[in-house]
Order: C-alpha cells, then sequence, then structure tokens
C-alpha cells in the first residue's frame, strides 16, 4: 500500500547474530549462532518487522578476506534460520576500513541504514538496532532510529520479544 511505512529492526552481525571471537569471522566454519538468535529474528517477523543486517567488514579491504566469504557466512546464517522459520529480509555490509579509506558506509556512518530506508520504505521512528558497539548505536540513532547496545555475544531474545510487543 503506497504511503504504508515499514518497521524494521537492524542487527550487527559479529557479537550480536553470531560469536565475537576477537578477530575476523570470515569462514562459514567459524559462524557460529548465539543463543537465541534464531528464535529473536522469529519473533519479530512474527511481528511484521522487517530484519536487516548491517555490518562493518573491514576484513575485505585488508585482503584478509573476500566478498564471497562474507556472503556464503550469511548463506549459511539464512539456511540456520530456516529451522525455526526465520528470515533475514536483507544484508548491507561495508567493505571499508578507516586504516585504508574513509567512508560513508562504515559505522558510524548510516549510508548502509540510508539505503535499506529508501529500499524498503522504512519509518525510522519505528524502528530498533541492536548492536555490541556505540558505532552501531550512533549510526542509528543518526537516523531517529532507536538504538539498543548490548554485550557481545548476548542473548537478544527478550529485547527482541518486547521490541515485538510495543508496536
Amino acid at each position: 500500500m503506497v504511503g504504508i511505512k515499514n518497521k524494521a529492526v537492524f542487527l550487527d552481525r559479529d557479537g550480536v547474530i553470531n560469536l565475537e571471537r576477537g578477530r575476523y569471522t570470515c569462514k562459514p566454519d567459524d559462524f557460529i549462532l548465539n543463543e537465541g538468535i534464531a528464535e529473536s529474528v522469529k519473533v519479530l517477523n512474527d511481528s511484521g518487522f522487517l530484519v536487516i543486517v548491517i555490518s562493518n567488514q573491514g576484513g575485505i579491504a585488508k585482503s584478509l578476506y573476500a566478498i564471497s566469504d562474507v556472503l556464503d557466512i550469511h548463506e549459511k546464517f539464512c539456511d540456520l534460520l530456516k529451522e525455526t522459520d526465520a528470515v533475514i529480509d536483507d544484508f548491507f555490509f561495508c567493505p571499508h576500513h578507516d586504516s585504508i579509506s574513509n567512508c560513508l558506509c562504515r559505522k558510524p556512518g548510516s549510508l548502509l541504514f540510508e539505503k535499506a530506508i529508501a529500499i524498503y520504505n522504512i519509518d525510522s521512528s519505528k524502528s530498533f538496532m541492536i548492536g555490541d558497539s556505540e558505532r552501531d548505536v550512533q549510526a542509528a540513532e543518526k537516523l531517529g532510529i532507536k538504538g539498543i547496545l548490548i554485550h557481545a555475544n548476548e542473548n537478544i531474545f527478550n529485547i527482541c520479544k518486547e521490541i515485538s510487543e510495543k508496536l
């Protein structure tokens, strides 16, 4: 329907969706879901939220891994979610790193959020960002998205349940 805006929950990847290992997660075998993530995504899906992953992937710029490695991990994540009928609506990632060049898409820059908002007609005031870094929250809040800062590898199910009951 024209004029109707979508609500979304944006998720950071490493430390929110999967285990933050203290080094780059660049191979599917290294990708381990955090407890409760599949159920968290499902409760958001069932509540009418788009679920979009926004992630800095600076290891690409550092030539530590390739874009294809990131895509392989995202494919594995989607496959793991099938067990609970949960769905990620889209993935946006920044392949740059500040040590090599500056960009507008690397969080705390907001360009990836802006793209998602434009593509999916998202209402920022009804949307949330869950991240394990201040830069995740800063990027979202620049656009009126409510940022929720968690500890790395925290189970976000209760947060997602509360979000789903708010709107």
